[in-house]
């Protein structure tokens, strides 16, 4: 049965209509910014059609994503786009935080957040699609050519919701204040020691917290040798390096609602527009170049040894993506990774 719109919905649907025909390749997220509402509220706009809604408790509907067999799993933040292919495959949830911990699809999942579920198809690609209170993509799965399609439609029907004639609120996003430069009252020998004491990368984060400090605050307070910045277009030639060696490393990008990750080496790489590619069989990464206001090398002390790593970060202040070396607790990095960041990044 098709749903009876608002006023409200009607309107938004004719506009988002006008817009794809005039640009055709807008990406949903962007033409929501463009048309001053959210992706979640855009996509609404087909409930009845295209899209369905969903209810229930996510825990249990994610438990359940191994059924679908191959998928490609999907995670972005206004800067970059990481795209897995694989099974979802030992699941498991702690209150509201989940782990997927499988040979290719590897996430951390945080549903405190995650208000909005949708089944969505279009075009004979069927999708599910979770979003946060504001109206912000969480995480997306993609059916693939080898998924089991029977199990995704009785998945549909069993965390369908009995209304789907809903309109969506979101909450609205407060204005991000700029962040000081300097880390006023900052203990910095302090701070500086408990780096270098530093048991476990996760520990950094706690390090943060303790001290007050915004991430670039603590990367300018590193200690001597621990953190450095790099040219934001040293990205491109890190690529281009990383394509030949075939080195495998390790590809992190969040949200506030999930972090995915792709361990293994990237091969096919090329630029389009503001777009830094890995365009792999099971992995993509489309990177937005320009978004780079800064990129670090940084340093962190653990019980195997030294982790070296690669964070980008924002003009707010936001690290959007993170790359390492392969490696797993007990076994040090690679000794190759360091060495080829430093033959070839580009120093300031």
């Amino acid at each position: 049965m098709k749903s009876t719109l608002s006023p409200d919905r009607t309107e938004l649907k004719e506009r988002w209509a006008e817009y794809k025909l005039a640009n055709p390749k807008t990406r949903i997220r962007d033409a929501a910014k463009a048309l001053g509402t959210s992706e979640a509220e855009l996509l609404a706009t087909g409930l009845g059609e295209s899209v369905q809604l969903l209810d229930g408790d996510f825990r249990e509907l994610m438990k359940e994503m191994g059924a679908l067999g191959h998928v490609m799993a999907l995670t972005r933040n206004d800067h970059v786009v990481h795209e897995r292919k694989g099974v979802y495959q030992n699941i498991s949830f702690n209150n509201h935080v989940g782990l997927v911990l499988g040979e290719d699809i590897d996430l951390r999942l945080f549903l405190g957040d995650w208000k909005f579920g949708f089944a969505v198809s279009e075009n004979d690609r069927f999708s599910l699609q979770f979003f946060n209170s504001f109206g912000d993509a969480a995480h997306k799965i993609y059916l693939t050519e080898k998924s089991n399609k029977e199990a995704y439609h009785a998945l549909v029907a069993k965390y369908l919701a009995a209304d789907q004639d809903v309109n969506l609120f979101v909450n609205e996003k407060k204005e991000k204040e700029a962040e000081p430069e300097e880390a006023a009252g900052l203990a910095k020998s302090a701070f500086q020691a408990e780096w270098l004491a530093l048991k476990d990368t996760h520990d950094f984060f706690t390090l943060l917290r303790k001290h007050k400090l915004t991430r670039k605050q603590a990367l300018r307070n590193a200690p001597e040798g621990y953190a450095h910045r790099i040219k934001p277009e040293s990205m491109k030639v890190l690529f281009d390096a990383l394509s030949q060696s075939e080195l495998p490393i390790m590809v992190f990008v969040s949200n506030p609602n999930c972090i995915q990750i792709h361990t293994g080496p990237i091969k096919k790489i090329f630029v389009m527009g503001p777009w830094l590619n890995v365009m792999d069989p099971e992995f993509n990464l489309h990177l937005r170049e320009d978004a780079i206001d800064e990129a670090w090398v940084v340093r962190k002390p653990t019980e195997d040894g030294i982790v070296t790593g690669i964070e980008l970060i924002d003009k707010d202040g936001v690290m959007f993506n993170q790359f390492f070396g392969k490696r797993k607790p007990g076994i040090p990095e690679l000794a190759e990774w360091p060495a080829l960041i430093e033959q070839h990044s580009i120093q300031f």
